[in-house]
């Protein structure tokens, strides 16, 4: 493959060994020392996704990495996006559009024909950049995943990419991790690694030193860096995010997150966490949620099966209670959809067949094929109590959903939308409130004026909550620089780049 752009891959030994911070990081450094650099991950798995401007959809990750790398986004960073629908199958997105849902067997035996799509965005994308990051994805000594490998290996040995091979010590086992998968590949693929990282580490790396020179010594392959585990506040890629640990109320205003089996999106919440005196927790079992001043119900990839879930663990009948106490509700995309009357899905979008919603909203959901995919701007037409603020406040976030809500006349319509459609229904009593815009919280002061409304409800003085998000955002990108710098052998990251592959 010709491609003018430099490149480096990032692979681990197991998935969420930190191969997407690791990228970004790189990303971030590169782009301080004056190279043009792009992200790229031929094929995702995740639940959380972003919309790019042109209107396509892209793994968050991608998104993050970009803005690390202080470009736009663009649908080549990410040409295969896996969304799951259930343990075994996942919506198949190619270049930005639905592709259509397929099992686990049939997308493996369907993946050579994606090759081309994939060759044709990386080509694209090292026509326009001087270095491009790629990260992997799980591991690359999944054995039998070999075949038709285009995400790993194949990926580099398609772009013609040196490896770097983290792996994650917070889970244990390190050395071994990274003995097993160098053993575990074929000869010419263990050549291609020209560097180890030992990532998420807690401790004195002195004590280490003993293992990295036997492992670098039972190898071959040099150790590169030792990275300390380091809180930075940066968008989570899926589900195996730490924030979806989280379960006590601590602040003084409660909100809680109804963790879904297929949540996605949950980023739309992370503005809160920002915020003193605010807890955001997350709820999977019914004894968990307590009496929040505010319930959110996020997205879901599958919201029948998950409006299932609520309604078999009792979460459901809570939450309904809840809000007939006048406790506050607001969906978000797949969450707005179970507040209604009924969802229907005529066309086997989901489940198929006709479900009971919750019963919150005067309104019915039918799903349909095309996914409406946009970033999108409006602001407020009514003016409620809570969870929104005052008319005519500005909003700003991105839709990605399949099928439309419907007023059935007893609903507030709420946000109008620069392109004159109407998002968002809120109940009469003014508590409960649903919307297709995810990041509707992350632009603006709307955060802030729900968090200081609930807290006046309390009786409490709202807190000074000032926050840019894209200051912010800055900042962390830079801090993840740093560690790389502080953590890594640039020299020999940089030699490994230059010299490129000659295996």
């Amino acid at each position: 493959m010709q491609h003018r752009a430099k490149v480096i891959m990032i692979q681990g030994t197991t998935s969420n060994a930190g191969k997407s911070f690791l990228t970004a990081g790189l990303c971030r450094v590169f782009k301080q020392d004056g190279y043009r650099t792009a992200p790229f991950k031929s094929q995702n798995m995740a639940l959380n996704s972003y919309i790019t401007k042109d209107g396509l959809e892209i793994g968050r990750a991608q998104a993050m990495q970009a803005e690390a790398a202080g470009i736009e986004p663009t649908v080549e960073m990410n040409p295969i996006l896996l969304k799951p629908t259930s343990q075994s199958g996942s919506q198949v997105i190619v270049n930005g559009e639905v592709l259509g849902n397929m099992n686990a067997m049939d997308y493996y035996a369907n993946k050579k024909k994606l090759i081309p799509h994939v060759e044709q965005a990386f080509h694209k994308l090292s026509e326009k950049f001087d270095i491009i990051v790629i990260e992997g994805a799980g591991s690359p000594a999944e054995i039998n995943l070999k075949d038709n490998d285009i995400v790993n290996m194949g990926m580099a040995k398609l772009a013609g990419a040196p490896v770097l091979l983290a792996g994650d010590i917070d889970r244990g086992g390190v050395f071994a991790s990274l003995y097993g998968t160098v053993k575990l590949l074929e000869e010419e693929e263990q050549r291609r690694i020209k560097g180890m990282i030992i990532n998420k580490f807690r401790g004195d790396a002195e004590i280490l030193k003993p293992g990295l020179g036997m492992i670098e010594e039972r190898t071959g392959i040099p150790v590169v860096g030792v990275v300390p585990m380091t809180p930075l506040d940066l968008d989570d890629e899926d589900s195996l995010s730490e924030r979806l640990n989280r379960r006590g109320a601590e602040g003084l205003v409660d909100l809680a997150v109804i963790h879904f089996p297929h949540i996605s999106n949950f980023t739309d919440f992370n503005v809160f966490e920002r915020m003193e005196g605010v807890s955001l927790r997350y709820v999977k079992h019914v004894g968990e949620l307590g009496k929040p001043d505010l319930i959110f119900l996020p997205g879901t990839k599958n919201t029948m099966v998950d409006l299932r879930w609520m309604r078999e663990s009792g979460l459901e009948t809570a939450v309904v209670r809840q809000a007939e106490m006048r406790t506050p509700v607001v969906g978000i995309c797949g969450g707005y959809q179970m507040l209604g009357e009924q969802l229907e899905d005529p066309e086997d979008v989901e489940q198929g067949g006709t479900m009971r919603g919750m019963g919150l909203l005067n309104a019915r959901t039918v799903f349909a094929p095309a996914k409406t995919r946009t970033q999108i701007s409006g602001c407020v037409i009514r003016e409620e109590d809570v969870p929104l603020s005052t008319t005519g406040k500005d909003v700003q976030g991105y839709e990605i959903h399949m099928g439309t809500t419907f007023n059935l006349g007893r609903c507030q319509e709420t946000i109008r939308l620069e392109d004159g459609r109407n998002d968002g229904l809120c109940n009469a009593a003014g508590n409960v409130f649903g919307t297709y815009l995810h990041g509707i919280f992350d632009y603006g002061d709307l955060a802030a004026l729900t968090a200081g409304r609930l807290m006046q409800r309390k009786g409490l003085e709202p807190g000074n909550w000032h926050f840019d998000l894209e200051a912010h955002k800055q900042q962390e990108y830079d801090k993840l620089a740093d560690l790389v710098r502080s953590s890594l052998d640039m020299d020999k990251i940089y030699e490994i780049l230059e010299a490129g592959i000659t295996c």
